[in-house]
């Protein structure tokens, strides 16, 4: 009994030396980690508290051995909150399992465009993403999980805007970007009128986040600064709103659900459809300023699975500017 009691202890601290370090939390302080949870085999979900937002924020982590650069993975519009983050709709866990990349997926920032808010917002408190994700982030899982400094950011539908403006924000941050199916406008009518609507849809009000005079409409759309993305491997993809490979009956994201088809077909083709003209005026842009993009143009709506298959397509992009 001595012996076995042993034994638990030795395997104990072995598993306990295996996990990545913990930081004591002061949320009185700067940021920290919290809390790290073990998910099995190289899944973690960190615990990460904010100064900025003065809140803690879960944080799926996919931590090889060893050091290796990372890859900020946002999620869609509801940040992952409620309808699922990336690695509950799509194959990211399965498919990164044995890449050489940290992939780091922050769970929260619903309707926030994952930038910072000039003020707080009474339906969704205070927003500091960009600070979060450009600061705080990475200064405490850096040493934890032995970034290299080499980065990639990839976004979605409202993510895939703020992949590109953090890009942006900070030159020379990341080596690649990927951005499906999102709008890359912030400045002109109808790109204000679309991402009004969206934070709409979380009882938001844009006007806290970037006031209509603001320069923040300006500085985070990507045609207008295309330039600025000079120098970064880029992926860019889009439907054009018709019925593409995965919006059949028997594609395994329907299997025969046809109120739920017709659903993506009538709501999913019409949002791809403003989709593919905005990420048109990026694309067409970069092409005219002579800057390299991985562009990808199909059949389809706006939906989960055509996101999965740009996860996959775009990894060689990524792998090949991450240097792994």
């Amino acid at each position: 009994m001595r012996k076995v009691s042993m034994c638990l202890i030795i395997l104990s601290i072995a598993i306990a030396a295996l996990m990545p370090a913990v930081a004591a939390a002061d949320p009185g302080g700067g940021p920290a980690i919290v809390d790290v949870r073990p998910l099995g085999g190289r899944q973690y979900e960190y615990t990460v508290y904010s100064a900025a937002m003065n809140r803690t924020v879960p944080v799926w982590v996919s931590h090889p051995e060893g050091s290796a650069p990372a890859l900020y993975l946002l999620n869609a519009i509801d940040g992952g909150e409620t309808g699922g983050p990336w690695t509950n709709r799509t194959d990211a866990a399965q498919f990164f399992a044995d890449k050489p990349v940290n992939v780091i997926q922050p769970i929260g920032g619903r309707g926030s465009m994952y930038t910072d808010w000039a003020v707080d917002d009474p339906a969704l408190g205070r927003n500091k993403w960009s600070t979060f994700l450009l600061d705080e982030l990475p200064a405490v899982l850096g040493p934890r999980l032995g970034l290299t400094g080499r980065n990639a950011v990839a976004g979605t539908s409202m993510s895939a805007e703020s992949a590109l403006a953090l890009a942006l924000r900070a030159p020379g941050r990341y080596q690649a970007v990927g951005a499906f199916s999102g709008c890359p406008r912030t400045d002109d009518a109808f790109a204000r009128a679309l991402v009004r609507s969206e934070l709409q849809l979380f009882g938001a009000n844009a006007d806290n986040m970037w006031p209509p005079d603001d320069p923040a409409w300006i500085a985070n759309d990507a045609v207008v600064n295309a330039e600025r993305l000079r120098g970064v491997a880029l992926y860019i993809s889009a439907g054009n709103g018709l019925p593409g490979v995965h919006d059949t009956p028997d594609d395994y994201s329907i299997a025969g659900d046809i109120p739920r088809l017709a659903d993506r077909l009538a709501i999913g083709g019409a949002m791809e459809t403003a989709v593919h003209d905005c990420t048109l005026s990026l694309t067409d842009r970069l092409a005219a300023l002579g800057i390299p993009a991985t562009t990808v143009y199909r059949d389809g709506t706006h939906a989960w699975p055509y996101w999965q298959d740009d996860l996959h397509d775009s990894w060689p992009v990524f792998a090949a500017a991450l240097g792994v």
